[in-house]
């Protein structure tokens, strides 16, 4: 058995330790959600049925929940997380802008991540840091007073920081 199918099972494993401690509560269904969205950083389709199964509830009910929050993701986000202000500050300072520079650097759209699996982009309605906008945050460093070209900037020097090896 491979490290990566061993890595797999284990976590499958921790999911149902942790099914089979709440399957008997009544609202079990987000505390489980959570902890496997902790545990994989998404709730992929083979998780929800996992869940479903083990907590005695449909599918359709578990996508339902997995999709009406925001905080559930159907699908890993890259090893970068670009989170783009889409607030009030952000948006009369140009966040429109700054969206499209990225959108047009990595190929991607808000909500999708690059194929390579390096870099996702998220439209967030605030990030609290009004006086510096247009603002974005990746992977919790916050890079403020953005220009097209700065945002730019950023990206390539992630993305050749992560080609060399490096964080």
């Amino acid at each position: 058995m491979s490290s990566m199918s061993e890595e797999m099972e284990s976590k499958y494993a921790e999911l149902r330790q942790i099914i089979e401690t709440h399957k008997d509560w009544p609202g079990a269904l987000m505390p489980v959600l959570q902890a496997a969205q902790e545990i994989f950083g998404c709730v992929p389709e083979d998780v929800q049925k996992i869940i479903a199964e083990g907590l005695g509830v449909t599918l359709s009910e578990v996508y339902g929940v997995a999709t009406f929050y925001a905080q559930f993701r159907l699908e890993p986000v890259g090893k970068y997380l670009i989170m783009l202000c889409q607030g009030t500050a952000c948006h009369v300072n140009g966040s429109e802008l700054i969206s499209s520079a990225i959108s047009d650097e990595l190929g991607i759209e808000d909500g999708q991540t690059t194929p390579d699996g390096l870099f996702s982009l998220e439209h967030v309605a605030c990030l609290g840091c009004c006086s510096l906008s247009p603002v974005m945050m990746i992977n919790g460093r916050t890079y403020g007073r953005l220009t097209p070209d700065k945002a730019r900037k950023v990206i390539r020097d992630l993305a050749a920081q992560s080609a060399k090896g490096e964080e």
